[in-house]
């Protein structure tokens, strides 16, 4: 059992192997060791993530991939459709706005997935959109949208699809190229099992097209400077060498337990999980249909008092659940099962929030 029952959807439980990684002593990030570090984390990471394209291993969160896959794609006043199923959906359309970017939104009920049939039919609408800004596991509902339905739509369109895989790459099975992310983004908190700190970013051969007309100024984020230094086996600047050593340790977990047998994980705890919750009689919010493989998330009885709920589960059994996001931050709970746990970590998790549940329903 983990020594931290830490079940909120990110940051997530750091395996040992990957905190011994990170406890190497300092080198040079412009060292002949610090290459092949870099060439073996980039190998890993494109076996893992399904891409023939280098992947760029950014400091900071997976935030920043939001505004790298803008700026390195995009120009003041493009038109942009921002596939809005949740609280991140929201966000990653606020930078676009922020940037000056003309966002339409296809909004979605919170708990429902967007289908490429709806996004099929708002794209018909408007040949002149540059971009579709696209979540694929939205961590504040716990659905995850079908990217691999998705893909092709937007590829017919034209557009570039800049997908949000924060929440899924690492622990959900992604084919980016098959799929046709131009830009694909993840956080090292999550599924990678790592501390927080870098941003996991693909830009694929149309982005880099792109990158050649937008007029976007950027400087650190710049796909072309990644681009150029991956090449070489460096980065722009210096690299968090500490994050990098973990994360390619964490590498190494993900491809000795197989990427099949990683997704299977996943989609047992999610079923088990989903399981308990209904048989003790609480409602799920996720349409099952779309429901995470990385997080359950189930709805108040009462509609409210989520907040309540996370004191009530962190004072009683140290254990850590998370509320809803925005709208949902006193509705609902959030159960995370991504990375690194043991089924027993869920388990006491699920009975921890339903024995507080009933206490807080009397």
């Amino acid at each position: 059992m983990n020594e931290q029952n830490l079940r909120i959807p990110g940051p997530t439980p750091v395996p040992p192997e990957v905190v011994k990684a990170m406890q190497r002593p300092m080198y040079s990030h412009r060292s002949e060791a610090f290459r092949t570090l870099h060439r073996d984390l980039n190998s890993k990471l494109q076996t893992i993530l399904r891409t023939s394209q280098d992947v760029y291993v950014m400091p900071g969160s997976g935030s920043i991939g939001w505004e790298a896959a803008i700026v390195n794609t995009l120009s003041p006043g493009d038109s942009v459709l921002a596939v809005v199923t949740g609280d991140f959906g929201v966000r990653f359309a606020n930078v676009a706005e922020r940037f000056g970017l003309e966002v339409s939104r296809l909004e979605i009920e919170p708990g429902q997935a967007a289908t490429a049939d709806q996004v099929r039919s708002v794209l018909e609408t408007n040949p002149a959109f540059k971009a579709v800004l696209f979540t694929h596991n939205e961590t504040s509902t716990g659905i995850t949208n079908p990217l691999e339905e998705v893909g092709p739509v937007v590829r017919d369109h034209g557009a570039l699809l800049l997908v949000d895989a924060v929440s899924s790459a690492g622990a959900i099975p992604i084919e980016t190229d098959a799929w046709g992310a131009d830009v694909l983004l993840t956080g090292s908190q999550k599924g990678w099992m790592c501390p927080p700190g870098l941003a996991i970013v693909v830009a694929g051969e149309r982005a880099l097209a792109a990158g050649e007309q937008a007029t976007f100024p950027r400087a650190f984020l710049d796909f072309a400077d990644w681009h150029k230094s991956a090449s070489n086996g460096d980065t722009p600047s210096t690299a968090p060498l500490s994050l990098y050593s973990g994360l390619n340790a964490a590498c190494d977990l993900i491809l000795e337990e197989g990427l099949q047998a990683r997704g299977y994980r996943h989609d047992e705890a999610a079923e088990r999980t989903r399981t308990a919750f209904e048989q003790a009689g609480l409602e799920l919010f996720a349409d099952p249909a779309y429901a995470s493989s990385t997080l359950t998330s189930i709805r108040m009885p009462g509609g409210q008092g989520a907040k309540d709920l996370v004191k009530s589960v962190r004072e009683r059994y140290h254990i850590e659940v998370a509320a809803g996001q925005a709208d949902l931050s006193d509705k609902i709970i959030r159960v995370g099962h991504m990375g690194w746990f043991e089924q027993e970590d869920i388990a006491r998790a699920v009975d921890a929030v339903v024995a507080c549940a009933t206490v807080l329903a009397e």
